[in-house]
């Protein structure tokens, strides 16, 4: 009742662990595989990078703000650390870069990728994310450059903070076998005692139940204008989220802050959906874009 079709991918359930969370080691990955439908790795570049220093997280009412700044092992290191994956569900290499020969060259590294997230909605690191996914003409060059090299799943990770309409028609175009919406959306907080911003890059990432809306709302427009599966991200906490997701247009659904609170989550989230399923006699998957016909 669970299972989904996700571009050729036969997913056990519609939840995929998100990118930057718990994504760095395999130990952490196969930890989470055991009851995801597919896990996202963290986003890794060509090079090494260290990232910000601390604070780099905060933990707030309505959810997290983080600037960690795409700390990665590098392209060669980290695809040695991913051989250790234990292929419980589909691995889904996230992949950040400035450019399309730059995405192009890191994914001979990543033989055992099932498919791959391309990182274009990064709010708080230069060059990277956000920077290149803001203009349609570079993201459908990035993505058509991506699938000219290989012929497995490429995902395009927009953000809220773009035009998001504009840039997925570019990705289509590009040749994007999926979109996942949304990334983080800006935001800081101020420490009132020492009256200065609290993260060490002043500004960061929002995640967490509080952006929630927003991600329904880019779900809903995008697959009002797009023909190719969305993948939600953004504020999925618990099984109800899933499912409001699905009716909004997607196929699948990223889970990620809500790790923080429980390591159990994705057990929690796949026991409550199979006995909705079985309430209601249906396949999820059936769901996908239902409210759009009400």
């Amino acid at each position: 009742m669970l299972q989904i079709d996700l571009c050729g991918m036969k997913l056990k359930n519609p939840m995929i662990l998100a990118s930057g969370i718990l994504g760095s080691y395999a130990s952490s990955l196969n930890r989470i595989s055991e009851h995801a439908g597919a896990v996202v790795t963290k986003s890794v570049g060509y090079e090494a990078r260290e990232g910000y220093r601390n604070p780099a997280v905060i933990n707030y009412a309505h959810g997290i703000i983080n600037a960690v700044g795409l700390p990665s092992p590098g392209a060669e290191k980290f695809s040695e650390e991913l051989r250790k994956f234990n292929r419980e569900s589909y691995l889904i290499v996230s992949l950040y870069a400035s450019s399309p020969e730059e995405f192009v060259s890191l994914v001979d590294f990543f033989e055992m990728a099932d498919a791959f997230e391309l990182n274009l909605s990064c709010p708080h690191v230069s060059r990277f994310g956000l920077t290149v996914g803001s203009d349609p003409e570079m993201v459908k060059d990035i993505v058509k450059a991506v699938k000219k090299k290989c012929d497995k799943p490429v995902f395009a990770k927009l953000s809220a903070n773009a035009s998001y309409i504009e840039v997925g028609k570019a990705a289509q175009e590009g040749g994007a076998d999926g979109i996942v919406a949304i990334n983080t959306l800006k935001g800081m907080a101020i420490d009132i005692e020492t009256m200065a911003p609290i993260l060490s890059n002043i500004s960061g990432g929002v995640s967490g139940e509080a952006i929630k809306p927003v991600a329904m709302k880019c779900v809903w427009d995008l697959y009002e204008e797009l023909s190719i599966p969305i993948i939600a991200c953004g504020g999925a906490t618990t099984w109800k989220d899933v499912i409001e997701f699905m009716l909004a247009g997607a196929r699948a659904v990223q889970i990620g802050s809500a790790l923080y609170y429980s390591h159990r989550i994705f057990y929690s989230l796949k026991e409550s959906l199979n006995a909705y399923a079985r309430m209601k006699n249906i396949q999820l998957e059936d769901l996908t874009g239902a409210a759009h016909k009400k």
